[in-house]
């Protein structure tokens, strides 16, 4: 498959790149038609540096507490944390903001351990993932916040599909002017399996696997 694989850069910075390979891939919530690869964006020091720069760039006039991180996007985390922070720029300069990330139970319930719920309770969270493609994620992290009485501050993504959720704006580096020819259906609606094409693979967070 990767030898399918193209390459796409952000409008506003060159250096924020994403791998697009076309096909018929099946997540949690829906089948696609291109698996969105952001393996370098979340690991590698320099593409991570520079996507949280393009985020921060909507937050700097937001008060952020704490950024919850999902989908491996921890590094891009701290260092939107750090743009966010520094002294000079916008409402969160020189304070400290936390970046961490929710605990999966058994029941695939999200929780936060004690020793973190002091960064939660009552704070301004921005949540923070890879992509989006239907928002069913959102709804679910809007909720664990609910528990937690955690305040939803905004909702970031490196691409989303959609920027507006149950009234929820999305922010993100890629949208769908960047990939048109994005679609996302929910399984018994998909145009690819009722033509009868093969999904490829499967596809998570984590990466995918061929079928």
């Amino acid at each position: 498959m990767e030898n399918r694989m193209i390459e796409i850069v952000a409008k506003n910075n060159k250096s924020v790149k994403l791998g697009l390979i076309p096909g018929h891939f099946a997540t949690n919530h829906s089948h696609v038609n291109y698996y969105v690869d952001m393996t370098t964006t979340k690991t590698q020091y320099r593409a991570a540096r520079e996507a949280a720069r393009e985020l921060s760039k909507v937050y700097m006039q937001k008060q952020i507490d704490t950024i919850l991180c999902f989908e491996g996007t921890e590094m891009i985390g701290a260092f939107l944390a750090r743009d966010l922070s520094e002294t000079g720029g916008g409402l969160n300069s020189g304070q400290d903001i936390a970046v961490i990330t929710p605990e999966t139970n058994m029941n695939n319930q999200m929780i936060f351990r004690d020793n973190l719920q002091k960064n939660i309770y009552g704070k301004e969270i921005l949540l923070l993932m890879s992509s989006i493609s239907t928002g069913k994620s959102i709804n679910r992290c809007v909720e664990c916040l609910q528990y937690y009485s955690g305040k939803l501050a905004g909702v970031a993504a490196i691409f989303s599909a959609i920027t507006v959720y149950n009234g929820i704006r999305v922010d993100s580096v890629f949208s769908m002017e960047d990939l048109p020819e994005y679609k996302s259906s929910i399984p018994s609606e998909c145009p690819l399996c009722a033509s009868g094409a093969k999904v490829d693979a499967i596809v998570n967070s984590f990466g995918y696997s061929k079928i």
